[in-house]
């Protein structure tokens, strides 16, 4: 009986309390929607490219919670811990579209320039970045 009522609990949150931040009537769904776009939208870049890596390990992890929540807002807030699942929808949005725009900048090719000589160095350290 508590499975079917989860969705109403959803549906019963008026606010999350974030100014500008508003309750989302059906997050798991849509939050699914957009992982799937964002893997897709990696699938694009090498698979060399760090940038896909990193993220691709991240959104996967991240979509596999959200499938195993069957629909349990609470419980994918709690295993995503990044708070309500409204800000981990609105997070998930930035990132997909941080990846179009990383795929429009190509940042896995070469500089076009060398850069200037210690530009990149800190601490003492050198830098190994062509």
């Amino acid at each position: 009986m508590l499975r079917l009522t989860r969705p109403l609990l959803q549906a019963s949150k008026l606010t999350t309390g974030l100014y500008g931040l508003a309750v989302h009537p059906n997050p798991l769904p849509e939050l699914a929607k957009t992982y799937e776009s964002t893997l897709a939208a990696l699938s694009a870049f090498p698979q060399h490219a760090a940038y896909r890596q990193g993220t691709e390990a991240i959104t996967l992890r991240k979509l596999k919670i959200v499938q195993e929540a069957n629909g349990d807002v609470a419980t994918a807030e709690k295993q995503l811990d990044e708070g309500q699942i409204e800000e981990v929808l609105l997070v998930a949005r930035d990132e997909l579209g941080l990846v179009n725009k990383m795929a429009e900048w190509k940042a896995w090719e070469p500089l076009e320039e060398k850069p200037e000589p210690g530009q990149w160095e800190y601490y003492g350290k050198a830098s190994n970045a062509s």
